[in-house]
């Protein structure tokens, strides 16, 4: 596979009406690229900063049988691609003379990507998280089920949410910035969120959940304060947010996990979710400039 097969745009539009015979039948492998597109074409151009984001498809016969989205100054998003196609997206941004800080997506074509990259630039690559990506495939709430309700977060609960979403964020050991001069810039400012509460109002667990776009709902994050956890509120305030996408005729629901953490990846399980690839991310070390520059 040649390196000019590779077509880069900043026109979402032209890029998703080209792709989209590629990513309908794929939704949730292409549900990170999905929410980036959606926030562009309803936000504006200026929605992930002064730099437009880089797509790329990788096109043989006419037809899309590969894409990346790149944000400014972040990692190349791959979401799946043979090794063969991940060498080819290397040379590609080689000629180009991109500077990349490290690539994410799924597991094999990342890694392929990676090796092919230090290669190319003598970049060494660092292993970081290790993330599983989950599509619901039958619903089955937890048994037993926590006594509580899910109610949505209002406005009255920015304090609290902007508090457990920076436990979430010390959790995963995610850099970001959470409160109320930052909120806006941040991927959280964007979802819908619920929380799970006892019978007495008092809110104990937290989901959030993304817009939908082409009936594809991803959740994230859930998060249950650590002093809260153990309880099944967790699995009841996910069960919540997943009845409410499919009643909003969502056909495809998602969720990542962690991979080092065998208790969330068993209960997404449990709920009916089921896995759809393994997701890897990797920081570039560059070699120092001999000349200092």
């Amino acid at each position: 596979m040649r390196p000019d097969d590779w077509h880069l745009t900043q026109d979402v539009d032209d890029f998703l009406v080209r792709a989209e015979g590629f990513l309908r039948p794929r939704l949730a492998l292409h549900t990170t690229l999905l929410t980036v597109t959606d926030k562009l074409r309803t936000s504006g151009s200026d929605a992930y900063g002064d730099e437009a984001p880089v797509f790329g498809r990788l096109e043989r016969a006419g037809e899309t049988i590969g894409t990346f989205h790149r944000l400014a100054g972040l990692r190349l998003f791959i979401a799946a691609l043979s090794p063969e196609h991940a060498e080819s997206l290397a040379l590609r941004m080689k000629h180009l003379g991109h500077s990349l800080p490290g690539v994410t997506g799924d597991h094999n074509a990342v890694t392929a990507f990676a090796e092919a990259w230090q290669r190319l630039t003598g970049a060494t690559p660092k292993l970081g998280i290790r993330l599983g990506l989950y599509r619901l495939g039958t619903l089955t709430p937890v048994d037993p089920f926590p006594q509580g309700r899910g109610r949505l977060v209002g406005a009255q609960d920015r304090e609290q949410l902007m508090s457990w979403l920076r436990g979430f964020v010390t959790a995963v050991e995610e850099d970001v910035t959470i409160d109320a001069d930052s909120w806006a810039s941040t991927r959280f400012a964007d979802k819908h969120y619920t929380f799970w509460e006892t019978p007495d109002g008092t809110p104990v667990s937290l989901a959030g959940s993304t817009s939908m776009v082409s009936r594809m709902v991803r959740v994230d994050p859930v998060y249950t304060p650590a002093h809260l956890r153990g309880r099944g509120y967790g699995g009841a305030v996910t069960v919540e947010v997943t009845r409410a996408a499919l009643a909003a005729g969502a056909t495809d629901v998602v969720l990542f996990t962690n991979a080092a953490n065998p208790t969330s990846n068993a209960l997404y399980q449990r709920l009916g979710y089921e896995p759809v690839t393994n997701i890897s991310v990797y920081d570039f070390a560059y070699p120092a400039d001999p000349e200092g520059g």
